[in-house]
């Protein structure tokens, strides 16, 4: 016999750490705005991606991002992590999950290969957490 104690422990601690993650970045994204834009700039000039491109997808990724953190961050605080199934919290994690996805993207685009493998952790921590919902 199993408990269900150590898959909701897993599920609250992947859905607080996706809320931290992409609540940071949301956050810095919409706090330094120019400063990010210049660095996405800077990071795909020798992408194929145009550079009026650029800040489209910068605000593509920071409206994924915080939707990431806000659905995670509300289902730590409404518990909804505690049973199985596919709540608020596991929307978070696989709104997470898309964001990763969408960075990875980036990361190959730019020939960013160092920074693709540390996304690559990211998606396994989200490919995990949602196993467990």
């Amino acid at each position: 016999m199993t408990s269900v104690y150590p898959d909701a422990i897993a599920r609250f601690l992947v859905t607080a750490f996706f809320a931290v993650v992409f609540g940071q970045s949301a956050l810095d994204k919409l706090l330094d705005q120019k400063g990010n834009l210049d660095y996405f700039s800077d990071h795909f000039k020798s992408s194929p991606l145009p550079p009026e491109a650029v800040p489209i997808l910068f605000w593509a990724l920071t409206i994924v991002e915080a939707s990431a953190g806000g659905l995670c961050a509300l289902g730590v605080l409404s518990g909804d992590f505690a049973s199985p199934g596919f709540g608020i919290a596991a929307c978070g994690v696989a709104t997470a999950g898309t964001a990763l996805l969408c960075l990875l993207i980036g990361q190959r685009l730019a020939k960013d290969y160092a920074g693709a493998a540390v996304v690559a952790a990211y998606f396994a921590v989200a490919l995990i957490g949602m196993r467990s919902f």
